[in-house]
Protein backbone atom coordinates (compact mmCIF):
# COMPACT_ATOMS: atom_id res chain seq x y z
CA UNK A 1 0.00 0.00 0.00
CA UNK A 2 1.67 3.20 -1.52
CA UNK A 3 1.23 6.01 1.19
CA UNK A 4 -0.20 9.34 0.74
CA UNK A 5 2.51 11.94 0.99
CA UNK A 6 6.39 10.75 0.78
CA UNK A 7 8.08 10.47 4.03
CA UNK A 8 11.13 12.35 4.70
CA UNK A 9 14.57 11.73 6.21
CA UNK A 10 16.19 14.91 7.38
CA UNK A 11 19.85 14.25 8.38
CA UNK A 12 23.42 15.71 9.17
CA UNK A 13 25.99 16.26 12.19
CA UNK A 14 25.77 18.97 14.67
CA UNK A 15 26.95 22.76 14.46
CA UNK A 16 26.37 24.34 11.46
CA UNK A 17 24.90 21.66 9.18
CA UNK A 18 21.83 20.92 11.92
CA UNK A 19 21.45 24.76 12.07
CA UNK A 20 21.16 24.88 7.79
CA UNK A 21 18.75 21.45 7.88
CA UNK A 22 16.27 22.71 10.41
CA UNK A 23 15.49 25.43 8.18
CA UNK A 24 13.69 22.65 5.92
CA UNK A 25 11.10 22.21 8.90
CA UNK A 26 8.33 23.28 6.24
CA UNK A 27 9.16 20.26 4.19
CA UNK A 28 8.22 18.06 7.53
CA UNK A 29 5.28 20.22 7.95
CA UNK A 30 3.83 19.71 4.46
CA UNK A 31 4.87 16.09 3.87
CA UNK A 32 5.86 13.40 6.82
CA UNK A 33 8.90 13.00 8.00
CA UNK A 34 11.37 13.24 11.20
CA UNK A 35 15.08 14.66 11.92
CA UNK A 36 18.58 12.62 12.76
CA UNK A 37 21.08 14.89 13.78
CA UNK A 38 24.30 13.70 16.47
CA UNK A 39 23.84 14.05 20.17
CA UNK A 40 25.97 17.06 22.03
CA UNK A 41 25.77 19.43 25.17
CA UNK A 42 23.72 21.48 23.10
CA UNK A 43 20.06 20.04 23.06
CA UNK A 44 18.55 19.14 19.55
CA UNK A 45 15.21 19.35 18.34
CA UNK A 46 15.20 15.86 16.83
CA UNK A 47 13.51 12.40 16.64
CA UNK A 48 16.63 10.52 16.36
CA UNK A 49 20.06 10.94 18.01
CA UNK A 50 23.47 9.34 16.71
CA UNK A 51 26.44 9.30 18.34
CA UNK A 52 28.87 12.43 17.25
CA UNK A 53 31.58 11.84 15.11
CA UNK A 54 34.88 13.57 14.03
CA UNK A 55 37.38 12.13 11.62
CA UNK A 56 40.47 13.47 14.59
CA UNK A 57 38.71 11.09 16.83
CA UNK A 58 40.63 7.72 17.93
CA UNK A 59 37.36 5.86 17.55
CA UNK A 60 35.84 7.06 14.83
CA UNK A 61 35.29 3.60 13.14
CA UNK A 62 33.36 2.02 16.46
CA UNK A 63 31.15 5.02 16.66
CA UNK A 64 30.53 4.78 12.75
CA UNK A 65 29.57 1.53 13.15
CA UNK A 66 26.94 1.86 16.04
CA UNK A 67 25.45 5.07 14.12
CA UNK A 68 25.23 2.57 10.89
CA UNK A 69 22.98 0.04 13.23
CA UNK A 70 21.66 2.80 14.65
CA UNK A 71 20.21 3.84 10.96
CA UNK A 72 19.60 0.47 10.01
CA UNK A 73 16.72 0.53 12.89
CA UNK A 74 15.45 3.87 12.17
CA UNK A 75 15.50 2.63 8.39
CA UNK A 76 13.47 -0.01 9.52
CA UNK A 77 10.83 1.94 11.72
CA UNK A 78 10.64 4.90 9.28
CA UNK A 79 10.46 3.84 6.03
CA UNK A 80 11.69 7.29 4.34
CA UNK A 81 11.40 7.78 0.75
CA UNK A 82 13.73 10.76 0.43
CA UNK A 83 17.07 11.27 2.54
CA UNK A 84 18.15 14.55 2.75
CA UNK A 85 20.91 16.20 4.53
CA UNK A 86 23.61 19.06 4.83
CA UNK A 87 26.11 16.15 5.83
CA UNK A 88 28.47 14.85 6.96
CA UNK A 89 29.59 11.69 8.94
CA UNK A 90 26.32 11.04 10.35
CA UNK A 91 24.67 11.00 7.14
CA UNK A 92 26.62 8.84 5.45
CA UNK A 93 24.64 5.22 6.41
CA UNK A 94 21.31 6.44 5.14
CA UNK A 95 23.48 7.99 2.03
CA UNK A 96 23.82 4.38 1.73
CA UNK A 97 20.50 2.95 2.88
CA UNK A 98 18.86 5.24 0.20
CA UNK A 99 21.45 4.06 -2.80
CA UNK A 100 20.70 0.37 -1.39
CA UNK A 101 17.01 0.51 -1.25
CA UNK A 102 16.26 2.82 -4.57
CA UNK A 103 14.78 5.93 -2.52
CA UNK A 104 15.40 9.41 -3.34
CA UNK A 105 18.31 11.36 -1.94
CA UNK A 106 18.91 14.83 -2.08
CA UNK A 107 22.52 16.42 -0.89
CA UNK A 108 22.75 20.39 -0.02
CA UNK A 109 26.19 21.59 -0.23
CA UNK A 110 27.34 23.22 3.31
CA UNK A 111 26.80 27.33 2.87
CA UNK A 112 30.53 27.23 5.13
CA UNK A 113 32.29 26.24 1.62
CA UNK A 114 32.30 28.93 -0.72
CA UNK A 115 35.29 28.42 -2.69
CA UNK A 116 35.81 24.54 -3.06
CA UNK A 117 34.32 21.22 -2.38
CA UNK A 118 33.66 19.41 0.68
CA UNK A 119 34.80 15.23 0.98
CA UNK A 120 31.23 14.38 1.98
CA UNK A 121 29.79 16.44 -1.60
CA UNK A 122 32.66 14.50 -3.68
CA UNK A 123 31.54 11.18 -2.54
CA UNK A 124 27.47 11.57 -2.29
CA UNK A 125 27.13 13.62 -5.61
CA UNK A 126 27.75 10.11 -7.70
CA UNK A 127 24.13 8.47 -6.42
CA UNK A 128 22.62 11.83 -5.29
CA UNK A 129 19.30 12.36 -7.23
CA UNK A 130 18.86 16.45 -6.46
CA UNK A 131 22.51 18.46 -5.61
CA UNK A 132 22.50 21.39 -4.29
CA UNK A 133 24.82 24.28 -3.71
CA UNK A 134 23.95 27.46 -1.67
CA UNK A 135 26.65 29.35 -3.60
CA UNK A 136 26.89 30.13 -7.35
CA UNK A 137 31.02 29.62 -6.74
CA UNK A 138 30.30 25.57 -5.42
CA UNK A 139 28.76 24.71 -8.99
CA UNK A 140 32.11 24.27 -11.14
CA UNK A 141 33.10 21.84 -8.49
CA UNK A 142 30.20 19.47 -8.83
CA UNK A 143 28.91 17.64 -12.13
CA UNK A 144 25.35 17.67 -10.48
CA UNK A 145 25.05 20.64 -8.75
CA UNK A 146 22.30 23.30 -9.07
CA UNK A 147 22.70 26.28 -7.54
CA UNK A 148 19.36 26.70 -4.90
CA UNK A 149 20.45 30.00 -3.01
CA UNK A 150 21.15 29.69 1.07
CA UNK A 151 18.55 28.18 3.85
CA UNK A 152 19.92 30.68 5.97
Amino acid sequence: MKREKPKLCLVSSSGGHWEQLQKLQPLIDKYDGFFVTEKTQIPAKAEYMMIQTDLKDKLVIPKMLVNAFRAVKIWIREKPDFVITTGTIVAYPFYWLAVLFHKKFVFIETFGRADMPTTAGKMMEKHSDLFIVQWESQVKHYKKAIYGGCLY
